[in-house]
Formats: structure tokens, C-alpha cells, sequence
């Protein structure tokens, strides 16, 4: 019987959820799904700098009250979202892209790869991090929200640029964003008053 350190122990730990992780990419990668890699690869382009959410926030916008609010709380979760991971966590961690020629991933999947740091996913965050501020505030749009931001995320492993930890990590961080643009918009409007 050893008696491992805490320290030893969470490495230990780590060491096997980056083995998990790196088997589960490489699972997708192997995994031939010719009519989703185009589909897929679309998605993962057109939600470059959170395209796709700021379109939907510019809708949201276009009619008074809540709809307002919630693209107005979307967009604020999309920017603490989008500084936390890329000014803190990918400068932080520094985590190398996935090795998508070792990986085998297929070209047509191919998205250009992103120079920043692979941890964590500012993709996926911002996109939950929309879906989920959008959907406290309108919850008729969080399902339909929720399930586009999960696409997003599976999308930047599915096209090689991501490990699933690295997304993951991103939809936690989109989650908290959310929760922090939320506080912040109900502060805002009780000083209103």
C-alpha cells in the first residue's frame, strides 16, 4: 500500500484525465463521419469572434424589454468570457494545440489553426457563456441556445483545434462569465432605480 503525497496525488490525477482527454480526441478524430465534417467545419469558421452570437444578440436587440436585456446581458457575458480565457487562462496554462497530423484528423475538417493556446476553448466559452446569460434573461432561448453552443464546442474538437478538456474548461468559464455579466447587469439596474 503507498502513501502518496496530496501533490503526488493530484498529479497522479491529472496525468490520467490529459490520458482520457487525449484518447478521446484521438476517438473523434478516427471516427469517419463524412457528413457532419463539412457541416461541422462551417460552424466552427462562422463562430470566429462570436459571430454567430452577436447576429443573434443583434435580433434580440431589435425588440424592446427582455429580449433587449438578454442580448445586452449575452454580449457582456461574451466579453468577460472572451478576456478571461484568453487573457488569463490561455496565457496562464498554456496548454500546445493537439497535433492534429499525429491525430490523423481528416482534411476536410480543417479549420486554420489558432496560434493562442489550446486551454481553454474561448470558442466554447463565449458561446455558453451567451447561451447561458441569454437564457436566464429569455428562457425561451435557452434550449435552442444551449444546444448551438454545444455544437460550437464539439465542433473545435471535431475539427481538430481543441482537446475536449479544453472545452470543457471553456463551458465551465462561459457558465461563470455568464453568472458574473448577470450580477453585474442587476447591480447596474438597481442604482438605476
Amino acid at each position: 500500500m503507498t502513501h502518496d503525497t496530496p501533490t503526488e496525488t493530484v498529479r497522479a490525477v491529472l496525468h490520467d484525465l490529459r490520458a482520457v482527454d487525449g484518447a478521446v480526441y484521438a476517438a473523434v478524430a478516427a471516427t469517419p463521419t463524412p457528413t457532419l465534417d463539412t457541416a461541422l467545419r462551417r460552424l466552427s469558421r462562422t463562430a470566429d469572434h462570436s459571430k454567430i452570437s452577436f447576429s443573434v444578440a443583434a435580433v434580440l436587440a431589435l425588440f424592446p424589454g427582455r429580449p433587449r436585456r438578454a442580448a445586452l446581458a449575452g454580449v457582456g457575458a461574451i466579453g468577460v468570457a472572451s478576456a478571461a480565457a484568453n487573457l488569463l487562462g490561455k496565457r496562464l496554462v498554456r496548454r500546445p494545440r493537439p497535433d492534429r497530423e499525429a491525430a490523423r484528423v481528416v482534411a476536410g475538417r480543417h479549420v486554420p489553426m489558432p496560434d493562442s493556446a489550446s486551454f481553454p476553448s474561448g470558442h466554447t466559452a463565449s458561446a455558453v457563456a451567451f447561451a447561458t446569460a441569454v437564457g436566464v434573461v429569455l428562457p425561451a432561448a435557452a434550449a435552442p441556445l444551449g444546444i448551438l453552443a454545444s455544437t460550437v464546442g464539439y465542433s473545435r474538437v471535431h475539427t481538430g483545434v481543441h482537446y475536449p478538456g479544453d472545452v470543457a474548461a471553456g463551458a465551465v468559464l462561459g457558465v461563470a462569465s455568464a453568472a458574473v455579466s448577470l450580477t453585474a447587469g442587476a447591480s447596474l439596474a438597481r442604482r438605476r432605480r
